[in-house]
């Protein structure tokens, strides 16, 4: 069953005199539960196609439908309800708040829910503890290892308990240890958890951590085999 299905999308974006088309007539089915690993060079559209999904933006043509929602249909309001319900992001540069401790960068998503503090406090608990950085929680992000920033990051799109992870290069910014560590973690979440991965890498190590590999080149999707010599 298709959790995430693109149909025909195209992307264009103008760029000063120049029309720059990242996705051209792509077509796309993740199941639920999939791990879909996503390869590309710079400027081949991975980002562009994470934003489509996360309902960041949206295509110029085809259709997009994530959950059986098909995105097209919601206003602005509803989109942006409909995401920080269904969607966690996590972003290569972490993007946590400087000011704000771990414990606080999780709990942020959760003020959209109008839950009690004890519920935030529970959900925030239980993400922290899933990614191993309990003892963390007091820690603002220069207190901590770019590998454990990202862990936050990870807790922070999981914390909500959307059905859907979004990664987008994230162990662009990290050593090969904190590389394995956060694939890892993905790969848990994956699994133990059922959530369904979207993520865009330049790192062909990762494609042994999830179920499915593609590579995304000039706006086109290809079987990893056809463009890897």
């Amino acid at each position: 069953m298709s959790f995430v299905s693109l149909n025909g999308v195209t992307k264009s974006y103008r760029l000063g005199e120049h029309v720059v088309t990242p996705l051209a007539d792509v077509s796309l089915d993740v199941g639920e539960g999939e791990f879909l690993v996503l390869l590309g060079p710079s400027g081949s559209g991975k980002s562009t196609l994470l934003n489509l999904v996360a309902g960041i933006d949206r295509p110029d043509s085809g259709t997009l439908r994530v959950g059986g929602t098909d995105l097209a249909s919601l206003s602005r309001s509803k989109l942006a309800n409909w995401r920080a319900r269904t969607v966690g992001y996590v972003f290569q540069d972490y993007s946590l708040v400087p000011v704000l401790t771990a414990y606080e960068n999780v709990e942020v998503p959760l003020w959209l829910f109008g839950m009690s503090r004890a519920d935030r406090h529970r959900r925030v608990s239980v993400a922290l503890e899933a990614v191993g950085l309990s003892d963390r929680h007091r820690h603002l992000p220069k207190q901590l290892s770019g590998g454990q920033q990202q862990r936050v990051a990870i807790a922070r799109a999981i914390v909500a308990d959307a059905p859907l992870i979004v990664a987008d290069e994230p162990t662009g910014n990290l050593d090969a240890e904190s590389a394995q560590d956060v694939l890892h973690l993905l790969e848990r979440l994956n699994r133990e958890r059922g959530k369904t991965l979207l993520m865009v890498t330049h790192d062909i190590r990762a494609v042994a951590r999830g179920t499915r590999a593609l590579r995304l080149d000039k706006g086109q999707l290809h079987a990893l085999e056809e463009t890897v010599s």
